[in-house]
């Protein structure tokens, strides 16, 4: 009986195997045939896809505060909660530690990394790693965001769709922005700002070959949202002014200010998170850290989690609320106060946010960039009417702090613009909007060149950008393109010897010359001796070592900076630079073959 199941269970795993083999080669026989609507089919996919990654994203993180919070209930307001936020994320430590095996932290720079410097290719395990992560962070109370976690889910779906067909570079970078844009959707309801997240911040090329398979993932994206968490947005209940020409010195001095907040909150997380890595002990960073954010979030309950429900109190007609439960209780009936609070929360916020992500915990700047926005742009307002100077609204102004402070610390200011917008419901703030977030970016790019995900890239010099010239340098496998049938020479060797024995055997006018050590020397160019060679009185009792000519500059290492390699051919004017490690040479770099390798990318990446 046991053979019979066995011999069945063989056979259906055979079968299994089988379909799916069929299944790949039908599909590959699809793409060769009808390639548009092949990318249109899995953009389809991977936008499903995404969109329920965002979905299960979100009900698990309520899932989990709804369990440890509500159903023991536990509030702001009792000493338990100062230990959860630690607790929280000590299990994030461990399950990434154990079960996922690499780091996943900062998700949005993880996706360019994987683009700049893994030739878009993500670990399949990333297409729910961050998912798990992310939950036990902010479930458990951890001051951080959601959106770059699920960016990362989004973009590993679209790699390891791409991989499962083993398609071409080209390909799965784009299915990374489709699935970046799939989850943006997902967690937003927001296509359009998805969308433009992906040309902004993922720096896809804007074609139309790009841009409609982005387009109908970002739509599946906000469709499964819809379908699953309803069609209410984020701030449907904001009521706005009209744009009145008179305020737009106001919404200018909104985005100076939130510029250098953004100046400050960049700043402040990269000390922090320096601060922490000197720190090896991971249990130890995780408690430090996770206990640091339960104290903070114990005496201003509005830095727990995201923050976007104490933004929705600012925007009610109770704002004061956002003090209920917090050790101030009884001073949140005094306007005053309640603008020193927001102006407590809106530095402690970045460091809260900080202490979760660099002590161990998952999740992202995205969410705490809209919620001190938001803060900022209602004490803005709430100063300006108090000192009589003019009347703003509250709304407009909370509303359009939010993108200022976004588009500054993301460097995204359209992506902030149309997020804004259609959280919103609308696009009455689209002046407004347009001016704030387009003066803070300029603000912070004036004091500050790098946004919170390109940092770490652009000091690497691996930064992918629109620049197609840079894209096919830095995207280029120099290793494959080394030339290594250049004939080796001792320099001990009579050049008698060399003329008779060396040169007719080769089908080049270079050599490359080595000492008995076998450690680099420079090499030979029969053009720039031929004068030589045509004496034989000259070269007769000469020996290799007197005619080598040392190479003008070598190339110590291929894994660093390709456009330094670019540079040196074009600093020293040669066609030919040596490759050598230790003083040991190991082949012959061609700028011919660079320009030709060069000259082929560029010619894929601008196809439509």
């Amino acid at each position: 009986m046991r053979r019979k199941k066995k011999h069945k269970l063989f056979i259906i795993i055979f079968l299994f195997k089988r379909i799916r083999v069929e299944a790949n080669l039908l599909a590959r026989k699809f793409l060769l045939t009808n390639p548009q609507a092949f990318v249109y089919i899995i953009s389809i996919i991977i936008g499903l896809t995404g969109g329920i990654s965002a979905v299960i994203l979100k009900n698990l993180v309520s899932f989990t505060e709804e369990l440890i919070y509500h159903r023991n209930g536990i509030s702001y307001s009792n000493y338990w909660i100062i230990f959860l936020p630690a607790i929280g994320i000590l299990l994030t430590v461990i399950y990434i530690k154990f079960f996922v095996k690499e780091n996943i932290s900062h998700g949005v720079e993880k996706v360019l990394a994987a683009i700049s410097k893994n030739k878009s290719r993500i670990n399949i395990k990333n297409t729910y790693s961050s998912i798990v992560s992310s939950s036990l962070t902010v479930g458990f109370g951890g001051s951080s965001g959601l959106e770059a976690p699920i960016v990362y889910t989004g973009a590993a779906i679209g790699a390891n769709v791409a991989d499962k067909f083993n398609l071409p570079i080209k390909l799965r970078t784009l299915f990374i922005a489709c699935g970046c844009s799939a989850a943006v959707a997902g967690i937003f309801k927001a296509p359009i700002a998805a969308i433009i997240f992906s040309l902004e911040v993922i720096m896809i090329d804007l074609s139309m070959w790009s841009i409609i398979p982005i387009l109908i993932s970002a739509t599946t994206g906000a469709l499964v949202s819809y379908f699953f968490l309803g069609d209410d947005i984020s701030f449907y209940f904001a009521v706005f002014e009209p744009f009145d020409k008179s305020k737009i010195p106001f919404y200018i001095l909104l985005g100076i200010i939130c510029g250098f907040y953004a100046v400050y909150f960049i700043k402040f997380s990269r000390y922090i998170e320096k601060r922490f890595a000197q720190k090896k002990n991971i249990y130890l960073k995780a408690i430090i850290g996770g206990l640091s954010v339960g104290i903070l979030i114990f005496i201003f309950p509005p830095l727990f989690g995201e923050g976007y429900i104490g933004i929705q109190h600012l925007m009610s007609d109770k704002p004061n609320v956002i003090i209920e439960n917090s050790l101030f209780n009884s001073w949140k009936d005094n306007n005053l106060f309640l603008i020193l609070f927001l102006l407590s929360i809106l530095f402690i916020k970045v460091i809260a946010s900080s202490f979760t992500t660099a002590s161990g915990g998952i999740g992202g700047v995205f969410g705490p960039a809209l919620f001190t926005g938001g803060v900022l742009g209602y004490i803005f307002e709430k100063i300006i009417t108090k000192l009589s100077l003019i009347k703003l609204s509250e709304h407009n102004f909370t509303l359009v702090g939010m993108a200022g402070v976004m588009a500054g610390i993301m460097h995204a200011p359209i992506t902030s613009i149309f997020l804004i917008a259609e959280i919103t419901g609308g696009y009455s703030l689209l002046f407004p909007l347009i001016i704030t977030a387009t003066t803070a970016y300029l603000v912070k790019y004036r004091f500050d060149k790098y946004s919170v995900y390109t940092y770490h890239l652009k000091k690497e010099n691996q930064m992918i950008t629109h620049n197609k010239d840079k894209e096919a340098i830095l995207r280029m496998n120099i290793n494959n393109l080394i030339e290594r049938d250049f004939i080796v020479v001792k320099s001990t060797m009579k050049l008698v010897d060399f003329i008779k024995e060396i040169i007719p055997k080769s089908n080049w006018n270079l050599f490359i010359v080595e000492d008995d050590n076998g450690d680099y020397l420079g090499v030979i160019q029969l053009d720039e001796i031929m004068g030589l060679l045509l004496d034989k009185e000259k070269y007769e009792g000469l020996e290799v070592k007197d005619i080598v000519t040392p190479s003008s500059a070598v190339i110590n290492s291929l894994k660093g900076d390709n456009e330094a390699i670019f540079n040196l051919f074009d600093t020293y004017d040669v066609w030919y630079l040596p490759v050598v490690k230790n003083k040991k040479y190991l082949g012959m770099l061609s700028k011919s073959k660079l320009l030709q390798k060069y000259r082929k990318l560029i010619i894929d990446f601008s196809e439509d």
